[in-house]
């Protein structure tokens, strides 16, 4: 980097940031702020971990000089409830009674530098120059990240339902109706949630997503509304949920419809009133967030049978979207398989591949009950799997018993047979290629752990057997 980019970089940081430090000596709070609003930076001080914690409801700062001997609650405890709720402020710690024990806590939970009294300013000063420096070298990576993230997001296609569904989305994105998302397993369900964020009006606020399948049942109101410390067995600080997380944005709510008919009415509540209280709390927390629900299931047969509250199907189902399965648009395999080509030797840092006309006809003649993410998957293991650079059709899985889904396509009465029966295969095969890591596996395919668990043991997987 050049000298005149670092000064530029070096401007703006004192320019954006703003610094708070909280200590309870008044000698210590005007010598840093005098010598950091001699360097440029906005200062404020506060003497306790209440009043910062007060503070921080309603002012952003970039970076916290946080003592750690303090009246009331002391600097740890501050500090694990600013981590909690403002994972991105950078905070240094303070101490004149400084211990290698305490030094290392802090670290632990995330402290940037932990700073011993007395102060020598000039070395502070530095510290939280690093510090500013660190935090915008993360935000920059994370904006690269974010860009890498909207190339994989693209709706991808040319044929008419894809038209279609772009033109859907292009109508209701702008606007903060809600919009529920029918789909089969695997068509791109969060895509589409995705793409409805970064179109509308919030796009510069958080989107959230979470399934709801998931998540145990024990746990599922938590995750969504959060809990205050001591809530129950486990809650050690306070946690907030992803209605919180969301304000301002957009909220995912993935297979909406396993949700339990308790937490159903809890949801309907908040989408009528835009407000909850955390697990533990009777304070209410006011939000303002759009909700994009999912499902693969029929929800006027969940409906019938009990399993979905009508009245929070009328709340959900404003603006419903229908997602094509990829047998009703075939015609799009081709650029869905570069798409995938792409992304997948990008990430695992090798050359393109380049997919033969046949290569592409033997996959445009599957029928692909997992949808574009088996073909994503197919994809990833024949770029990873294949050394050379040209793929031919003998190289494509598809369509060969011995090699993906044996006996699948015709032998079952029903869908959700066959889903299962590829469901299994696909979990089974995902297991043998990560030599029976269950986090490995669960990363990859892109669920929790704890459902890969769950859906093992109702699927009659062994984890020991496909650890060979």
């Amino acid at each position: 980097m050049s000298s005149l980019a670092f000064g530029y970089r070096k401007s703006q940081l004192i320019k954006m940031s703003k610094i708070l430090v909280v200590d309870d000596e008044r000698g210590i709070q005007r010598a840093l702020k005098g010598v950091l609003e001699d360097e440029g930076f906005a200062v404020e001080t506060v003497a306790s971990g209440e009043e910062c914690l007060k503070l921080l409801e309603h002012e952003t700062f970039s970076c916290i000089l946080l003592d750690i001997w303090l009246p009331g609650i002391d600097g740890i405890e501050t500090f694990e409830r600013i981590k909690a709720s403002y994972p991105d402020v950078v905070v240094l710690m303070i101490s004149g009674h400084g211990t290698i024990e305490t030094a290392v806590r802090a670290t632990k939970l995330g402290a940037f530098d932990f700073i011993e009294k007395p102060l020598h300013l000039e070395k502070t000063v530095q510290s939280v120059r690093n510090a500013l420096q660190q935090a915008q070298l993360k935000l920059e990576s994370q904006q690269l990240r974010s860009n890498e993230l909207v190339n994989e997001c693209k709706i991808i296609g040319d044929s008419a339902p894809m038209r279609a569904l772009r033109q859907q989305i292009n109508v209701a994105a702008p606007t903060n109706g809600r919009v529920l998302i029918y789909g089969e397993s695997g068509t791109g369900k969060e895509l589409v949630a995705q793409s409805l964020h970064t179109q509308s009006l919030r796009n510069s606020n958080p989107f959230i997503a979470m399934n709801c399948a998931a998540v145990p049942e024990e746990l599922i109101e938590s995750e969504l509304f959060g809990h205050i410390k001591g809530a129950f067995t486990g809650a050690y600080q306070n946690k907030r949920g992803k209605f919180e997380l969301a304000d301002t944005g957009t909220l995912f709510l993935d297979e909406v419809a396993d949700m339990s008919l308790k937490m159903q009415a809890k949801v309907l509540r908040v989408l009528e009133e835009q407000s909850f209280e955390p697990v533990g709390s009777s304070n209410s927390i006011t939000v303002d967030v759009r909700i994009i629900a999912a499902t693969n299931k029929r929800l006027d047969e969940e409906i019938e049978k009990g399993n979905f509250r009508t009245d929070l199907f009328y709340r959900l189902n404003v603006i419903p979207f229908q997602i094509p399965s990829l047998r009703q648009h075939m015609e799009d395999i081709a650029q869905l398989v570069e798409h995938f080509n792409q992304i997948h030797c990008r990430k695992n840092k090798l050359q393109n591949k380049k997919f033969t006309d046949d290569a592409i006809d033997i996959m445009q003649n599957y029928d692909w009950p997992g949808n574009v993410r088996q073909l994503s998957s197919v994809v990833e293991r024949v770029v990873i799997m294949n050394q050379k650079t040209r793929i031919e059709a003998e190289d494509i899985p598809v369509g060969k018993s011995e090699q993906i889904l044996p006996n699948i396509h015709y032998n079952y009465d029903s869908y959700r047979e066959a889903n299962e029966a590829y469901e299994k295969e696909f979990i089974t095969r995902k297991l043998i290629e990560l030599q029976g890591n269950i986090t490995r596996t669960a990363e990859t395919i892109g669920i929790d752990r704890s459902y890969l668990y769950r859906r093992m043991k109702a699927l009659g997987i062994s984890s020991k057997q496909n650890g060979s």
